[in-house]
This record gives structure tokens, sequence and C-alpha cells, in this order.
């Protein structure tokens, strides 16, 4: 305490001399005003001397570092490159409406769309239209040709973890060929006999030989172990249909009826398959977003609701921002047709449908669409029969047209033909679809040159107070029928044009019936060598043209619209059906990103 009282009177004896300091205050700065002039002012001259060397070193050094970086992004591209990546949300716009989620009774493109990603079959068709082994690994044939045995691949399972066995194809089987069922495939399985012989192997038995048997191991499989206790009569209503579990790439999480209520709209909500014995999709989520017209689906283009749309036939180009979508138009085989129905009274006349063939001119109705769609003259997809002596009909001539008619009895008296008091009177019956509308167009100004009166039946499938299957196909209610018939990959028509097939739940539209043709149509399918088959399809050719039952308008194509900034269908793949652009599926993406190349 001593020591602190001693110091502090000491620093209170300390004295301010300011003199003194403004005399070191100014020392210093002289000094530092010299050292200024030294080290600074001074050598500002010898700067400016060599500015002109010190910019030149800096442009070059610059210059260097620029190179540098041109050249690292160079050698960057050079082993870097843009790829798919996983993830995002794939939303497809089609038609609907979805009913059920059941493959036995899917019948609109939006339902059967949703089960070829949810379900799994044997077999499917890949890029080339050939088939390829889905669930099946290999397929044995005996030597009578009418037992198939097929291995199943032992890694397939549901989508609830449970194994995917040969139990589950023969239920879906037997389950398709109850009547009870009430499933529209019925009639392709009612004679087959489908067996088990263990967990992974499948035997079918045919009655009969039939070439183009494994096109039809195309359906879609079903889980015995959740519908084995649903009694065949109650599938269709049962909440499978609404909440199913399949074996295919996407899972379904959610069906979803949207607020929008103009269009009649519902999104199948799905998530990629984990666990998919063909690998997981690319996509996180794919949506299928329903409309009952197209309308509606243009409408989601529009407003970049979806990445995607199909079923857009007969849908101008240009009602499409051709900024934001590419389109994609590749035939199909199907065959777009004028069936006459050989028991309307004025067609029962093989002249007059012959007439009516001569006067159609299909390369001018063909000319009407906004995309080009290849011609069709047969009963058959172009290149289904090879050979030089192919048949095909006459070329239009409305003049020998006119002769036929007369040479029949039907006179022109005031721009219409008459026989007697009766008009040459037809109505042709379609659905509402604006590439059927515009042939119709092109067919009744055509026809109506030849002097006959035309009628037309326009109906408009999505409206549910119609049924156009009970009451125009099955009723046979119209004396021309304009409409698609799938062909597929194999030329057995036998279904459209065998007599046997007539009838109320018959596909022979037109009533046909012709012993030459039927000869040839049973021996064809009951070949398994490719050149017999071909020379039996094309004599039912011959038969076919000169009987004129239906005349061959055109192949129509797929056309899908899809963002320019996703990966999805193969453009370049052949389609057996629309639904074949999911060939590729596993591979489809929305996202990218920049991955280093594979030396």
């Amino acid at each position: 305490m001593a020591d602190e009282k001693r110091g502090w009177k000491q620093f209170q004896k300390l004295t301010f001399d300011s003199k003194k300091l403004s005399k070191h205050v100014k020392k210093a700065e002289g000094a530092t005003t010299r050292h200024a002039r030294k080290f600074i002012v001074t050598r500002l001259d010898n700067i400016r001397s060599v500015r002109r060397h010190v910019i030149g070193w800096l442009l070059l050094v610059g210059a260097m570092i620029v190179a540098v970086g041109v050249q690292f992004m160079w050698f960057q591209q050079s082993y870097q490159t843009t790829a798919a990546a996983r993830g995002g949300t794939y939303a497809e716009a089609s038609l609907g409406p979805i009913d059920t989620l059941n493959p036995l009774y899917a019948s609109t493109s939006a339902e059967v769309a949703a089960s070829r990603l949810l379900f799994s079959s044997l077999y499917s068709y890949d890029s080339t239209g050939h088939l390829k082994g889905d669930l099946a690994e290999n397929m044995q044939t005996d030597p009578t040709g009418t037992i198939y045995t097929i291995k199943l691949r032992d890694d397939a399972r549901w989508q609830d973890g449970t194994l995917l066995t040969a139990e589950d194809v023969a239920f879906t089987v037997d389950l398709i060929k109850n009547p009870e069922t009430r499933s529209p495939l019925r009639i392709n399985w009612q004679d087959v006999t489908v067996k088990a012989l263990d967990d992974r192997t499948i035997q079918f038995q045919l009655p009969a030989v039939y070439a183009a048997f494994p096109n039809a191991l195309t359906f879609s499989v079903l889980p015995q172990h959740i519908l084995n206790g649903v009694a065949p009569g109650a599938v269709r209503e049962n909440t499978f249909s609404q909440s199913p579990v399949g074996s295919g790439p996407f899972t379904f999480n959610l069906l979803q009826t949207a607020a929008d209520t103009k269009y009649n709209h519902k999104i199948v909500h799905m998530t990629a398959n984990e666990h998919y014995y063909g690998g997981r999709p690319m996509l996180s989520r794919f949506e299928i977003h329903s409309y009952n017209t197209q309308e509606g689906i243009l409408s989601a283009l529009r407003t970049g609701e979806v990445t995607a749309a199909a079923d857009l036939n007969g849908i101008d180009a240009s009602e499409i921002d051709s900024h934001n979508y590419d389109i994609s138009a590749r035939p199909i085989n199907s065959g777009v047709y004028a069936m006459f129905n050989g028991d309307t009274p004025i067609l029962k006349d093989k002249a007059v449908r012959q007439a009516l063939a001569l006067g159609t001119d299909t390369k001018v109705l063909r000319s009407k669409f906004s995309v080009a769609v290849p011609a069709l003259d047969s009963p058959f997809i172009t290149g289904q029969l090879t050979g030089s002596d192919v048949p095909h009909p006459a070329a239009p001539d409305r003049a020998k047209a006119a002769a036929l008619l007369d040479q029949s009895g039907w006179t022109l008296v005031g721009g219409v033909r008459k026989k007697g008091d009766q008009k040459l009177e037809l109505t042709i019956a379609t659905t509402k679809n604006a590439q059927y509308e515009r042939a119709l167009e092109s067919l009744v100004g055509q026809w109506r040159n030849l002097g006959v009166v035309v009628h037309t039946n326009i109906v408009n499938t999505a409206d549910p107070s119609t049924n156009f299957v009970q009451n125009v196909l099955q009723a046979r209610n119209y004396d021309v029928l304009l409409y698609e018939l799938f062909i597929g990959a194999d030329p057995d028509v036998y279904a459209y044009w065998h007599s046997s097939q007539i009838g109320l739940r018959g596909y022979n539209f037109s009533n046909y019936a012709s012993t030459t043709s039927d000869d040839a149509l049973a021996s064809a399918r009951s070949r398994l060598e490719p050149d017999l088959r071909n020379a039996k399809y094309k004599s039912f050719a011959r038969q076919w043209i000169d009987d004129v039952p239906a005349i061959g308008l055109y192949q129509p194509v797929a056309q899908y619209a899809y963002n320019k900034h996703v990966h999805s269908l193969d453009t370049s793949a052949t389609l057996i059906s629309s639904y074949d652009r999911y060939s590729n599926v596993l591979d489809w993406s929305v996202d990218q990103k920049s991955v280093y190349k594979t030396p």
C-alpha cells in the first residue's frame, strides 16, 4: 500500500511541456516528407518511363489466364457430357375416362396406359416390333405345336414383396376364361388349358395349332394371393380395381379426381418400383392424366400441366407449342376401314360395293390429314405379306364406278342414283375423333359425287349416355362403319373376316362370309411354316379384294407430344400399338446432370 502511495505522488509531479511536443512533431513531419520524396515521388518518374512495359506484362499475364481458362473448358467438354439424372416426375396426358385400373377390363387409352406401367406380362414388344421375354425367360413348343411350356424368371415380385409365380399366371388365365368375370379378353382364351407345373414353369395347351399364339402372351398378370378370395363376378367391382398391386416398373400410389370438372380429369399417381426385376426406373414418379376430350389434352399442354401427351390423332401440329414440345408420329399396326354391312339390302349387291371402292380415292382422303399416314389397301399392314405377287385393289376410277352402278340399275336422276323409287342411300357410323371425322368428310364427298345419298352418325363415346359398343357395334346399327381394327404383329386377321365371328360378340363387323376366305384364314393360322402361311394369306387377300367387304382407308399413326427438355420415347422405334412407346420407359428422364465420359 505504501508503494502505491509513493507511485501516485511521483506521477503527480510530472509536467506537460507543449513546446517540446511541438518540436518533436515537426521533426517527425520533416523526416516523413523527406522519405516520401526519396522513395515515392522521385520514383514516379521511373514508373512513368516504364509504364508501357508494365502494361504490356499485365496484358500478357491476363491473356495467359484467359487462355488457360478456355483450354480448361475445352478439356472439360472433352471428358464430360450431359446425361439423364435420376428423379423427377413425368406427367402424361391421355384420353379417358379411368373407371378401372384392373387390366382385365381396361378399355380406354388412359386405362391401358396405366396397366402397362403397373403390371407385367409374359412377353412384350421391343423397339424393333418383335416379341421379347418380360416375365418369361424362354419358351418351348412340343412336336405337335399345341403345347407351349414357359420358364419364368425367379426374381419377379409383386409390389407388396410377394414372389410372382406360375400360379399367378394360371390364376389370371382361368379368371379371364371364366364367363362370370365378364372380361372382353375371354374370346381369345376359352379353348386354352393352362397349368402351373411348378413355381417357375407354366404350360399352355391349345386345341389345335395356332401360329400366332405367342403374340397372345402379352396380357397383364394378376396377383393370386390378393384376388383368390374374390368371386369372379365381383372382381370388377373389387377395391383392387381402384387400388391395384402389380409387378411392373411403377407402383400405384393414388387415383385422384381433379377439381376440373370440364374435362373429367383424373390422375393416376405412380412411384418408381424400387425392386423391379428389370431395374429401377430413372424417373421417381409417373402420372397418367386422363381427359375426356382431345381439347382437354391440348389445354393441359398449353398450361404446362403435363410433360407429354398421347392420343393426338388428327390434331394439327400448329395447335401445339413447337417452342416447348416436339411431336413424334409413328405408324402402328392397325388399319382404318370403311366396312360394309353385308346384311344391308343395298350392300348385298357386290357391284355396289365394287363401285364404291372404285369411286374412293384414299390418296385424296389421306391428304386431308395434318400428318402423313401410310396407305392401306388390303386386310393386312404393308409388309406383312411378302413376294412380288401380293394382291392390290384396282386404282380409283370414277368413270368405271359410275358404269357399274348404271349396270346394276342405279341410274342418276337429278344428281341422285335411284332404282325405281328407291334411292341409293347409306348411313356411315363412326366415333367422335378428329381424324375419323376428316376421313368421313372426304368419303362422304366422294360418294355423293357418285350420286349416293349419305347420312352420318358420329357417336361421342365420352358421353356416358351413349353406348357405342352395344348400340352400334353389336347391333350392327349402320350401313357402313368407319372404324379402326387392331391387326398386330402377326397377320392373323381371322377375328375380323371369318364367318364364325359374325354375331353379337364377334368382331366381323362387315358380316362377311366367304367359303374361300374362311378356308384360307383357318388354314393359315393352323400352319407354322412362314412360306405356307404367306401363300394362304395372299389367297385370302385376293378373295377379300374381289368381294370388297370393306375399303382400306389408311394405316393410323400414333402422335405423341413431349417436352423438349425430357428424354422419353424412342422416336425411331417400331410400334405395334401406341402403348409400346413404353418399351424403354426405364430410361425415361426429366432431369439432367454432367458426368465424366468413359474412356
